[in-house]
């Protein structure tokens, strides 16, 4: 398929492997007569016998790769495979041992295996929430105080979506915290291991679940004794083993927590605390980033909160000087060791409706929403990383995170309540120190977010090190990179790269990667499980099912762990106002620009606001974006944002460019070369019509690129010009 032994050799592979490879490319290839549709299966043969090593260069798996696919139609055929589950090994899978236990019943004669029938699986699960809730409650560690009188109750509530676990009574941070026989989650098991940033041959720290249960319980009764009952109580913290003890502990205590990122500044913060109205702030000295000690305590300082509890970074001692009124973590913990049994604590029953954490829209302008959480979220988070992640017990889970972004909490409860290992880095994740961790922790299930693994990749900084334990690579935050998936599926014999697309307001996922599926770079197979979804046309109605199309996703609202309510904002007018019936569901909005290819995938493609209108075509920034990435060498990053003319007239197309470290180029040249890869890939009639290089994009705290940031800059820079 057009490969030749010394193009393989000069990429790094030696002549010995090179005629393997090669036989093996000759081989399956004749058997489909050259069709394009044979690339899947070489490829398949390929990974199968491990022929591209990890250790082998970057440079190599491109070839092979991007060789084999040259030919392939994306229009036809939808996007290309990396990757085939096993038939065998899905049966091994959570999700393949409750279709293989319940399908036959379920679905009849229409289930053959967890692979044929997924698909009707994951229908079934959508038309029957409270058959497969049912079934995923035994698989978790949910135990109720009182218990729900039914699953869904859609007759009689106000809500859209029906009214989920009624009358059920729980404390979501205890079934966190207690032993169970299914799944197995007993007191000698590994809760939580970690490492310091800076040491990295040192031993890794391990606690068991009994250990972690007696800690919260301590913080529990320490905060018994310094709040009141029904406080509201704010963590700024790095996402430590101390910061995840403190962060069950207040719910356990019938409390609701606020997460604020610790990469904030004192203006945002101050913001969330006025807005959550919470009555103290957890905090550390300084935090751990790079070799650095970047100062927290003084910038909590800033947003004035009443009462600050510090925790030191390392060690024991703090770093700074404390406010008269705030106290240090020392002090704090004392108070609790003081009880008759500190160990020991009752937890604090409440109704599903209670709130137990308060999130926060990632906004830039204005106040963030505040996205409340109640103790039915952490069920419906859990199980997208049960079913799609397919966390269990043995597993050691690892996503480098805040507890002020949602994957936090995502990460704490669905490793919890699974019977996962959680695996903290308390340091920066860009460089070596947190692979060797990744390495030497046995890391399973590793999350990532596609700027992250760009990272990794341009700075050679993981080359050497052992990822093959990891079964499942997790991404979400923004539209991966083909590319630098390649590099990381590689990195442990091409694991599959499962995408994660959701948001905070939904406690979880609406499209999703699946180990029941092949799976393409960049792409998702599947709506979560229990998750309905159509995608809606310029007017409002929804796309025929399984046709390849493009618009905004409209979600069903029968989402248990969604919200039903903001805090700060009109829940109604912002979900639902406007939104379509279908089936006699209002539909929920959501905001995401989705396309169905061929084949069935599906690629998010932007916020509908990211969306622009080039001569009378709706085009999405991130396919565009897609394009251009692959023109040039000397692009790192690229972001593509539609703009009216000052004096009107269809929009312009500008790309804004950042280059990789020490190089220079002419902007001329790369607006020449990507209006000719657009109109070859997308449409003849779309053109760049400026290039503009800047040193870095804005971003969001977690990460997400600011396209309309850009976009309301230019447009002032524009009317500026027009007005000289």
């Amino acid at each position: 398929m057009g490969m030749k032994m010394e193009e393989l050799v000069a990429a790094g592979m030696s002549m010995e492997e090179a005629h393997i490879l090669l036989k093996v490319v000759d081989d399956v290839a004749s058997r489909y007569n050259g069709r394009p549709e044979g690339a899947s299966e070489v490829w398949r043969e390929i990974v199968a016998r491990k022929l591209l090593r990890p250790d082998h260069p970057h440079a190599l798996h491109q070839l092979v790769y991007y060789t084999l696919y040259s030919h392939w139609d994306s229009s036809l055929l939808g996007p290309p495979l990396y990757w085939f589950p096993s038939l065998y090994e899905s049966r091994f899978t959570n999700v393949g041992r409750l279709m293989e236990a319940h399908g036959p019943r379920l679905l009849g004669k229409l289930y053959k295996d967890p692979i044929t029938s997924f698909s009707t699986f994951q229908k079934f699960s959508v038309e029957n929430p409270e058959i497969f809730w049912s079934l995923v409650l035994k698989e978790l560690s949910i135990w109720f105080h009182k218990a729900p009188r039914c699953i869904l109750d859609e007759t009689d509530n106000p809500k859209h979506g029906g009214r989920w676990f009624p009358g059920a009574v729980l404390n979501i941070a205890e079934c966190c915290l207690l032993p169970t026989s299914h799944p197995r989650k007993m007191d000698n098991s590994l809760a939580i291991v970690w490492k310091e940033e800076g040491v990295d041959d040192l031993p890794i720290h391990q606690m068991t679940l009994k250990e972690l249960r007696e800690q919260v319980m301590l913080v529990a009764n320490s905060l018994d004794a310094t709040f009141a009952k029904g406080d509201i109580i704010a963590i700024d913290m790095q996402m430590t083993v101390d910061a995840v003890i403190i962060y069950l502990a207040v719910i356990l205590s019938g409390r609701t927590v606020v997460t604020i990122a610790d990469s904030f500044s004192a203006k945002e913060i101050a913001a969330r605390l006025r807005i959550s109205m919470a009555k103290g702030i957890f905090t550390q000295d300084y935090v751990l980033r790079g070799g650095q000690k970047l100062p927290l305590y003084s910038r909590v300082l800033e947003a004035a909160p009443s009462f600050a509890i510090v925790v030191p970074a390392t060690g024991e001692s703090l770093d700074v000087s404390l406010r008269k009124q705030d106290m240090s973590w020392k002090d704090f913990l004392a108070r609790g060791s003081q009880c008759t049994r500190p160990h020991d604590y009752s937890p604090v029953y409440q109704s599903r409706e209670s709130i137990v954490h308060i999130l926060f829209s990632s906004g830039t302008t204005g106040d963030p929403k505040a996205v409340p959480w109640t103790q039915l979220s952490p069920i419906q988070t859990t199980a997208d990383l049960w079913a799609h992640f397919d966390a269990r017990v043995g597993d050691v889970v690892c996503w480098p995170t805040s507890l002020g972004w949602m994957v936090g909490p995502v990460l704490v409860f669905g490793c919890f309540l699974s019977g996962a290992t959680l695996a903290l880095y308390h340091g920066s994740p860009l460089g070596r120190g947190f692979g060797k961790f990744v390495q030497d922790a046995g890391v399973s299930i590793l999350g990532t977010i596609p700027s992250l693994v760009k990272t990794w990749k341009n700075t050679h900084c993981m080359d050497g090190l052992n990822w093959t334990n990891v079964r499942v690579f997790a991404s979400s935050g923004e539209a991966s990179n083909v590319d630098d998936d390649l590099w990381l599926s590689s990195r442990a014999y091409y694991k599959p790269v499962l995408e994660c697309c959701g948001g905070t307001e939904l406690a979880g996922s609406y499209v999703q990667g699946s180990l029941m599926q092949p799976q393409a770079f960049g792409a998702f197979s599947t709506p979560t499980l229990a998750v309905g979804f159509v995608i809606l046309d310029d007017c409002g109605n929804p796309f025929p099912e399984e046709e390849a199309c493009v618009g905004e996703v409209a979600l069903f609202p029968r989402l248990p762990g969604a919200t039903d309510r903001l805090l700060n904002a009109d829940h109604e007018e912002i979900y639902f106002k406007g939104m379509p019936l279908y089936k006699g569901m209002r539909l929920r909005r959501h905001g995401d620009i989705v396309k169905r290819t061929a084949g069935g995938f599906f690629l998010v493609q932007g916020r509908a606001d990211d969306t622009m209108n080039l001569g009378g075509i709706k085009t999405s920034s991130v396919e565009i974006e897609r394009v251009c990435n692959k023109v040039d060498d000397s692009v790192l990053e690229i972001a593509a944002v539609g703009v009216a003319p000052p004096q009107g007239g269809p929009e312009m197309l500008v790309v804004f460019v950042i280059l990789k470290k020490g190089v220079n180029t002419d902007p001329e040249k790369l607006r020449t070369q990507f209006s000719k890869a657009i109109q070859q890939s997308l449409n003849p009639l779309f053109k760049v019509s400026l290039v503009i290089i800047l040193p870095d994009f804005p971003r969001t705290v977690t990460n997400k690129l600011l396209r309309r940031v850009l976009r309301d800059q230019l447009t002032r820079e524009l009317s500026v010009r027009s007005k000289i």
